[in-house]
């Protein structure tokens, strides 16, 4: 090979290198400059800028004790005299246990320098000692300033302290799923303790209450992250930390800042939240409803009930209409229309669109305040969101829909949520309850007479039949 041969081969060699390593300008293996590093160098910033606002919570509730052995050796079986009666008296003349502590722990952050921190109202439910304690170490005592259980919100406040170190609050709306976000919590009582991820998802629904709209992340959030922040990378806080799936890895949930905004503003103007309500029941349209009612591309939400006196019934609205927009809001799901009228202020008058026999037509409702006496005594008949489930009262479009008779009566299931205790249980949209725990159910009404019988943590036992087979048992933990 001569000297000019071995030349051009030594180039060659040289251009290669040059590529793969990406130091050419033929580098193949060069990122493009996009502008924005696909993995943020470090988080050290955003953790030194966050964690002084972020705070630890411990909680303390007093409980009646028990004495299991007495209770074990509770009636004596011996008659008087035996050689045994003694030995079962001892137990029996036990006096019960006195009051117990039962602790918690959660995270919270500040949010102004006057003392108010927000957390998760489950951190804090029940509590009758709350102690604060700062990035500093210092601790507080924690009071309540208000809480809104269908949120999973609370707001405290601590007095005294100084130099607060408040943090900003972001725009959920603008995050992006694949967004990089960063937790900071006190998971299983580890202090200021910091993770990161993405963003998975945005509007998860997991049947924790009505006005669910989560932000999925895989950033680790364990027991005890509950109530601490998740925040974007500019330290704002985009989300609260609220719930996780059980044995699951890479998914928490988190609720949107821009849906806890408003609620903690009023919880700390007046202790309480007030939602408007519309008096409806509802459910999102499907193929099959969209076919039957010729709604064509047009999106809306189906009103399946209108409850008695309400202010949709004084206004005009009817059973089967089909609500396109609420005060010039569109609205495509049942979980939106239901979020757009909650955030609506009591006795405004609205402009509520429906569709009713193919026409579209308008009516001016006047809404009124929601109640638990009126959320028991109508939207719970039909909404089981702690559930997973909602039900509806058989109609012939049920039955065509579903596959049952046109005479057939009964509670048959219109939703399920993905995920949901229902879901995870077997039960699906098309069933029809048929019994609640032996007991025969026929209305709306004797389901919910028998779904409250249950406490929390037992076992609701459904006897349903499916489609035109047989019956099927379906269990479910309330």
């Amino acid at each position: 090979m001569n000297t000019r041969s071995k030349t051009v081969i030594a180039g060659m060699v040289l251009i290669m290198f040059l590529c793969v390593t990406g130091f050419g300008s033929w580098g193949a293996a060069k990122p493009a400059d996009t502008g924005t590093p696909m993995v943020p160098a470090n988080f050290s910033g955003i953790a030194e800028k966050v964690k002084p606002g972020v705070v630890h919570i411990r909680t303390e509730q007093a409980v009646k004790g028990s004495d299991d052995i007495s209770y074990f050796f509770r009636g004596n079986p011996f008659p008087e005299g035996h050689p045994f009666e003694e030995f079962f008296k001892q137990f029996q003349d036990r006096k019960r246990s006195p009051l117990k502590k039962r602790q918690g722990l959660g995270s919270g952050f500040i949010i102004d320098g006057d003392g108010y921190i927000v957390t998760n109202n489950h951190v804090i439910d029940n509590a009758d000692t709350m102690t604060v304690k700062l990035s500093t170490g210092e601790e507080y005592t924690g009071e309540l300033v208000g809480r809104d259980a269908n949120t999973d919100l609370a707001l405290i406040r601590i007095k005294g302290a100084k130099d607060l170190k408040p943090l900003c609050l972001g725009d959920s709306d603008r995050l992006d799923v694949g967004s990089w976000v960063v937790a900071v919590g006190s998971p299983f009582g580890l202090e200021q303790t910091v993770t990161a991820g993405i963003v998975s998802a945005k509007g998860r629904v997991i049947g924790s209450g009505p006005y669910d709209d989560f932000i999925q992340t895989d950033a680790s959030i364990n027991p005890g992250n509950s109530g601490g922040p998740l925040v974007n990378m500019k330290g704002e806080v985009v989300g609260i930390n609220t719930a996780i799936i059980a044995n699951g890895q890479g998914i928490g949930f988190a609720i949107p800042i821009n849906l806890a905004r408003e609620i903690i503003s009023q919880l700390k103007d007046t202790g309480e939240v007030t939602r408007a309500w519309l008096g409806v029941g509802i459910q999102d349209l499907t193929r099959e409803l969209r076919e039957y009612y010729g709604t064509g591309d047009r999106n809306g939400v189906l009103i399946t009930e209108v409850f008695e006196d309400s202010p949709a019934e004084k206004g005009g609205v009817k059973a089967e209409d089909i609500i396109t927009s609420i005060d010039g809001k569109t609205v495509s799901s049942a979980k939106e229309l239901s979020r757009t009228v909650a955030a609506l202020p009591v006795e405004k008058k609205v402009d509520v669109t429906v569709l009713r026999d193919g026409a579209e037509k308008h009516f001016t409702v006047t809404l009124a305040k929601r109640t638990d006496d009126v959320v028991s005594a109508a939207a719970s008949e039909n909404d089981y969101g702690n559930l997973g489930f909602a039900v509806s009262t058989m109609s012939p479009e049920l039955a065509d829909r579903f596959g049952y008779p046109d005479n057939e009566k009964g509670v048959v299931v219109t939703e399920v949520t993905p995920g949901s205790k229902a879901e995870l249980a077997g039960l699906r949209p098309g069933d029809l309850i048929k019994g609640v725990n032996t007991v025969t159910v026929t209305s709306l009404s004797d389901l919910q007479e028998e779904v409250r019988k249950v406490s929390d943590g037992a076992v609701i036992n459904l006897l349903v039949k499916r489609g035109r087979g047989g019956f099927m048992a379906v269990k479910i933990t309330k």
